[in-house]
């Protein structure tokens, strides 16, 4: 679901590897939404000189950069917002625990972002933030899919407090839409987890305990990534910097929130996948026993016929070569009825052995 990249090992710091796709670098897609209370500007660009214009005006300015192919790129970027190499370094190196950083002219923000595309297939991929006095810049891993499309709505149609608030609501209405997009997830988690609850119960099998291990892995690397993002928005929160504005905390205090309603959804749903792999094994455990006690019974039920016959099978002759009667020596063997009530007396045994073991319950 998640990808960790890491730069080349003994590579000095502030080293930027870019994101190669058959073996070459794919120019990143960046769109700018700039816009104020009472106007809008939103396009894609190509050359990154055409930001100098907007660096300084009071509008809010929304980079998006969609891949992470282009080193260059990223790199006029960080000379032209004054960000750190190594925040940059962090960008690409993606698999990043989310954190938060301050820096003089920007707060630095990762956080994981997942979702689940048109297969309902789960993904997820690194989003760095870069908040600034009035610009935002994100930057994602791929272009096809993200979770901002509500928050460019929002923008577009001027709902909300928005289009009234500066770049810190933006930024908050991003991490929002981020940690909202973790509840759809975790829903359907859930819903695939209490179905296999109820398979389990009626025909366990080794497929459905793979599946829990599908289960349980993807909830742990979810938490991995709820809970150090609870503290980048309790550090958002706590924020000193000046660059979070004390009406906007107000809303981070629910996003907050959230965040921990998360952590309980997760942890409730491993604690459900670790009773259902206990519900497996006392299953099959149930099945063996059901399986050993019927053949214990067969077995006890044949000993005593195995008995007689292996008796009968040892083929002592009742007279002697002379023709003397050997009566000591199993005088059944004449006997014109001996092989019909021989049968009869291991049938009774049989019945027997039968109703004692009803009467004891262990049939």
């Amino acid at each position: 679901m998640f990808t960790k990249r890491y730069g080349p090992p003994g590579s000095s710091p502030a080293t930027l590897v870019p994101h190669l796709v058959d073996g070459k670098g794919r120019k990143p897609g960046i769109q700018i939404i700039e816009y104020d209370k009472d106007s809008l500007d939103e396009r894609e660009i190509t050359d990154l000189s055409e930001l100098a214009g907007h660096l300084d005006n009071r509008k809010v300015t929304w980079i998006n950069i969609d891949g992470l192919g282009d080193v260059e790129a990223l790199g006029i970027l960080g000379e032209k917002f004054k960000l750190h190499p190594l925040a940059l370094e962090d960008v690409l190196n993606t698999g990043q625990r989310p954190k938060v950083e301050q820096a003089a002219d920007y707060l630095f923000v990762v956080a994981q972002m997942v979702y689940q595309d048109n297969s309902h297939t789960i993904c997820g991929e690194q989003v760095s933030l870069f908040l600034g006095k009035n610009f935002i810049i994100t930057v994602q891993e791929e272009a096809d899919y993200d979770v901002f499309d509500p928050v460019r709505a929002r923008i577009r149609s001027g709902r909300g407090a928005i289009r009234k608030l500066k770049a810190d609501y933006l930024a908050y209405a991003l991490l929002d839409s981020i940690i909202d997009h973790y509840y759809p997830v975790l829903e359907d988690i859930g819903g695939a987890i209490e179905e296999l609850e109820d398979e389990l119960l009626e025909r366990p099998s080794r497929e459905m305990v793979h599946l829990l291990h599908e289960y349980k892995r993807s909830l742990t690397q979810m938490r991995r990534f709820v809970w150090p993002l609870r503290d980048v928005i309790n550090g958002l929160l706590h924020d000193s910097s000046g660059y979070i504005a004390s009406p906007t905390k107000i809303f981070l205090r629910d996003c907050y929130d959230h965040t921990v309603q998360l952590m309980d959804l997760v942890e409730s749903y491993k604690e459900l996948t670790a009773g259902l792999m206990e519900l497996y094994h006392s299953s099959v455990g149930l099945r063996t026993n059901e399986v050993m006690r019927v053949l214990t019974v067969i077995t006890s039920i044949f000993i005593p016929l195995t008995f007689i016959v292996g008796i009968y099978g040892m083929n002592f002759s009742p007279v002697s070569s002379t023709g003397e009667k050997l009566p000591l020596n199993m005088p059944e063997l004449y006997h014109p009825h001996g092989y019909v009530g021989l049968m009869a007396i291991m049938a009774t045994i049989a019945v027997i052995q039968l109703i004692i073991f009803k009467k004891m319950k262990w049939l």
